[in-house]
């Protein structure tokens, strides 16, 4: 798939069939995380996977994410503070990997959408319990993924409103 085709088509998939991703998919989506632009190169980010049905049932109280039990792979993106070189910037970094795991997984066709963790409290507690994250460590998003059991048409964002050019 072209770089814009998956831009432009890439929408979050809530349903998924129960056929697992598989270790070569998985490998495809994590390269793509780890190949994420990142402040200074400091590459801050850890990953936990999780294909354990029992433990991805664990996720789905949080409100709004009863959709993660029919999930057969999550990523929780998770960030080391300590690696920083430009502190405050990780979130950012954060981002672009978990962005680059949303683009890579739609390219080959797996369905994934975005569970925002942090900076919610109770959400980064629970990861912290369920996947014994150490304090040092701040769970940030978690990317559920799987075979899609839906076809989404793309959605043309664009907005000229929004535009503004040399000044607002």
């Amino acid at each position: 798939m072209e770089t814009i085709k998956a831009l432009m088509t890439r929408r979050s998939i809530r349903t998924w069939t129960n056929e697992p991703v598989t270790p070569e998919e998985r490998k495809i989506i994590l390269e793509a995380a780890m190949n994420a632009p990142s402040a200074a190169d400091a590459r801050p980010w850890h990953f936990v996977t999780l294909d354990d049905p029992e433990v991805i049932r664990q996720f789905t109280g949080m409100g709004g994410t009863e959709m993660l039990a029919e999930s057969t792979f999550m990523v929780l993106v998770c960030c080391d503070v300590s690696k920083e070189i430009y502190p405050g910037f990780w979130p950012q970094d954060c981002s672009c990997a978990a962005q680059n795991m949303q683009l890579a997984a739609h390219d080959i066709g797996i369905g994934c959408v975005w569970i925002a963790v942090h900076p919610l409290a109770e959400r980064e507690a629970l990861c912290r319990k369920v996947l014994g994250i150490p304090e040092s460590i701040v769970p940030f998003a978690l990317l559920a993924m799987g075979v899609p059991n839906e076809v989404l048409p793309p959605e043309y964002r664009f907005d000229e409103a929004r535009l503004h050019s040399n000044k607002w």
